[in-house]
């Protein structure tokens, strides 16, 4: 027992490893998808000197224990060598029951874009980052500029209290005024972008947040489908 232990602990410190120099694409000098193949290759040749060593004794037992501990390492190797396919798929299934949720994907040529699903009142829902703080946002191409609630703005850090409210804008709740700002920073996942115009609207005159076009039309491209909108920088 205490070298199947062993065959875990390797396999343990092999998978953290690899995972831990994802970025990097190197362990311990080696390129990670060889170093995933020596692990392996160890956990195997472990696990059959486990099973050569026990089987004088508990031959039935021993074979057993083998076939466990070995289909535990095929699926470990297995895990890491489709993880890019596992996060998408888990992406997706959580992007379905939770509409709004950044989903990002990769295609074949390398290049990421962020999908949004369509919430049950049809409209897309994104969760952004403006200035370090997240902020549930309605996607909206016809506002000309990214709308911000009055709460939201005291939740990132203006002083909505002291702008000036000049801009005469529309929203679902009529005509109101809004004050001009700048923001520092906003990201929807990977897509980042900094000094983005933006609007404040006046207390109690917007119900969410918009990501309008001061944000989508620094975009590559925004393509709308029945159900799903996709943004790629």
């Amino acid at each position: 027992m205490n070298r199947l232990i062993l065959l875990l602990a390797i396999l343990a410190v092999g998978l953290a490893l690899l995972i831990f120099n994802h970025d990097s694409g190197q362990t311990f000098g080696m390129n990670n998808d060889d170093f995933g193949r020596l692990v392996s290759l160890a956990a195997i040749a472990t696990l059959f000197a486990a099973g050569i060593l026990h089987s004088r004794r508990h031959f039935g037992e021993s074979v057993r224990q083998i076939a466990l501990w070995l289909l535990i390492a095929v699926g470990l190797v297995s895990g890491y060598a489709y993880r890019v396919e596992l996060q998408t798929f888990g992406d997706r299934v959580l992007s379905e029951l939770m509409p709004g949720r950044t989903m990002v994907i990769t295609d074949g040529e390398g290049q990421q874009e962020i999908v949004l699903r369509k919430r049950l009142d049809g409209h897309f829902q994104a969760e952004a980052t403006i200035n370090g703080e997240a902020v549930s946002m309605l996607v909206d191409t016809g506002a000309s500029s990214i709308a911000l609630t009055y709460e939201d703005a005291e939740r990132i850090g203006l002083d909505p209290e002291s702008l000036g409210y000049s801009v005469t804008v529309m929203t679902a709740n009529g005509r109101t005024l809004a004050a001009p700002v700048t923001l520092e920073q906003i990201a929807i996942g990977p897509i980042e972008r900094r000094n983005i115009r933006a609007m404040v609207a006046a207390k109690g005159n917007l119900d969410r947040s918009l990501l309008g076009m001061s944000f989508l039309s620094t975009l590559d491209s925004l393509q709308m489908r029945t159900d799903e909108l996709r943004l790629r920088d």
